[in-house]
């Protein structure tokens, strides 16, 4: 009984998903401009077969045939014509163009399994909700879906797409490549415009990936770790969260000890800055008592977190941002004195005490880096920092940033303003003016 109720379950499952993909998951339309030609012919060859109906049936009664088949086609050749040749276009519709071309492209740049041979193409389809995504789904024959995401860069190449995502379909036997194709890849630039700002309480606006705009929520990912080297466009990144933060209403600190070179005079203006390590521990210092203030205040009238408080309470307090552009050089502790470290320390330790406990208070941190040193930044700040971005870099800042080499294999080397986002998500950053803040 229980073995029929399981099969029953799994059929209306399978009935379920095949009308829920209907006709997109059953057609094939992603090779629409190769098929297209066959679509015209088939209609051609109808007119033409169209304006032969009286020679066939004349043909069959001057010279009657003994096939009684052949007779009933020449005597309904216009509907016979019609029928074979929708039969046939069904079928071209539902078997994928290049799926064996697919599979040796697939296999020359080594995704096989162990016994060499590489997965499958089934079928091609329009996303959904995305209709620039074909979602390609692969019987992956027994290779890992991590494989797939470490020859990322060569599938694309091998493909000629550009892809967005990898998953498993509901089981691990096949896999899904959500893709664009290479030639519609993102653009080299994208100025910020105001209507990029999101409506939405904290959620703050990266750039433009291929299904749309990118953002972070930090209400639910409360801390950024942003890297790249030099020239990737990471301070632009920064600077675009900070103007987005500004303009929400936050308060937003922060520290740069090149003296704020890199900060016009409207920054200045708008934000709490600090360029020596005196004032960068005072400012810490500040914000872990407003966390036990508020931490006091939320527990005293039971609300959890800051959204909650705001909301119940009739008060507003603002979100706190602490950014850090090259946090590296600033828990940096080489050739220091032992007071020095000792204010490092610190400076860390108060870090630490935020990155932990800043969620639910509102206290966020965008820390940025171009170091590739993992020891300069320690773990129970890392680890704390959840949502990772990373631009252009060599595949030690990338597996510090993101725990993988995937930024240094993914981001092209003359890239500007191109990011990859913890998720695997690619996108294209804002470009901002910094005169138009």
């Amino acid at each position: 009984m229980k073995r029929n109720e399981k099969w029953n379950r799994q059929r209306r499952t399978a009935r379920r998903d095949f009308w829920r993909s209907f006709p997109m998951g059953l057609f094939d339309l992603s090779d629409w401009p190769i098929k297209l030609p066959f679509v015209i012919l088939y209609f051609i060859g109808a007119i033409w077969v169209w304006g032969k109906r009286d020679a066939a049936v004349a043909l069959l009664n001057n010279a009657p045939l003994t096939s009684p088949v052949m007779a009933a086609i020449l005597q309904n050749i216009f509907t016979a014509y019609m029928v074979s040749g929708a039969v046939a276009l069904v079928a071209l519709f539902l078997y994928p163009m290049g799926r064996k071309m697919a599979e040796e492209e697939l296999k020359r740049v080594g995704l096989t399994n162990h016994e060499g041979e590489a997965p499958r193409l089934l079928h091609r389809r329009k996303d959904r909700e995305h209709p620039r995504i074909t979602v390609w789904t692969f019987d992956n024959r027994g290779i890992s879906i991590q494989e797939w995401r470490d020859k990322q860069s060569r599938i694309e190449t091998a493909l000629d797409i550009t892809i967005a995502d990898i998953k498993h379909e509901k089981g691990k036997r096949r896999i899904l490549l959500y893709a664009v194709p290479a030639k519609s890849d993102l653009p080299n630039f994208i100025p910020w415009k105001d209507s990029y700002l999101s409506p939405d309480e904290f959620v703050l606006t990266l750039g433009e990936g291929i299904t749309g705009p990118v953002t972070v929520d930090l209400a639910n990912i409360p801390h950024v770790l942003l890297g790249g080297s030099t020239g990737s466009g990471k301070s632009v990144l920064l600077k675009l969260l900070l103007m987005q933060s500004l303009r929400k209403g936050a308060e937003v600190y922060i520290s740069d000890f090149k003296g704020g070179v890199d900060f016009p005079k409207v920054w200045h203006e708008r934000c709490r800055m600090c360029f020596d390590e005196a004032t960068l521990l005072e400012l810490l210092t500040g914000l872990v008592e407003e966390l036990e203030r508020r931490k006091m205040l939320f527990a005293g009238q039971g609300y959890p977190n800051l959204a909650a408080y705001n909301k119940g309470s009739g008060e507003h307090l603002n979100r706190l941002i602490f950014a850090c552009d090259e946090v590296a050089e600033v828990l940096d502790k080489t050739g220091m004195d032992k007071a020095q470290k000792e204010r490092i320390g610190q400076i860390e330790s108060k870090l630490a005490t935020i990155a932990r406990l800043g969620r639910a208070f509102g206290i966020h941190l965008i820390l940025a880096t171009q170091r590739p040193d993992a020891q300069l930044i320690p773990g129970q700040i890392r680890n704390n920092l959840d949502c990772r971005i990373c631009g252009r870099a060599e595949r030690v800042l990338s597996e510090l940033v993101l725990d993988s080499t995937a930024a240094a294999e993914q981001i092209p080397k003359d890239a500007q303003g191109r990011f990859l986002l913890y998720d695997r998500t690619v996108f294209q950053a804002y470009w901002l003016d910094e005169g138009k803040i």
